[in-house]
């Protein structure tokens, strides 16, 4: 039996998912009324984990965020990590925008997860950043089942996931 317990936390979003959001986008856009006739694109860059979203007009282009964004939540992926940017002017009507997609934690949200774990004075439990993930760690199991609920009430500005639990 092990002395210590562990897991770690963590964020990603599930890139086949994504990537199934972005082709029922794509065919509903393509039968929509308000978007005929109208250039659109949806292009989902799954090496640089980035959608680029283009439209003709700022009306049109907040409908297609508005589908992208029900898309991915109907395929469970959390919107929450989507780091969605301004809209920026192409050529003539044309309006872009990029949605990068976070797929680990950052420094910041890594110290401010650990932060809460050391704050919460949980019984002999201890968090360390370790890269892009935060391993918390208790001789108790029970101890580790109590911070997993204080970092599930917590806002952190992304979905934490919790595994590698020991």
């Amino acid at each position: 039996m092990a002395s210590t317990y562990s897991f770690d936390v963590t964020t990603e979003c599930d890139l086949q998912e994504v990537d199934n959001a972005v082709n029922q986008a794509q065919k509903e856009v393509a039968q929509r009324f308000d978007f005929k006739g109208s250039e659109v694109l949806i292009d989902f860059k799954r090496a640089e984990n980035v959608i680029k979203l283009e439209a003709e007009g700022e009306m049109r282009a907040e409908a297609l965020l508005d589908v992208l964004r029900g898309k991915l939540l109907k395929r469970g992926v959390p919107v929450k990590n989507l780091d969605i940017t301004e809209l920026k002017p192409g050529g003539g009507e044309i309006m872009r925008r990029d949605i990068k997609l976070k797929m680990a934690l950052d420094s910041d949200t890594a110290k401010k997860v650990s932060a809460a774990v050391k704050d919460a004075k949980l019984k002999k439990v201890t968090a360390s950043i370790q890269g892009e993930q935060v391993r918390v760690s208790s001789p108790d199991k029970d101890a580790l089942q109590d911070a997993i609920a204080l970092l599930r009430k917590g806002e952190y500005g992304v979905e934490l996931q919790f595994g590698n639990f020991r």
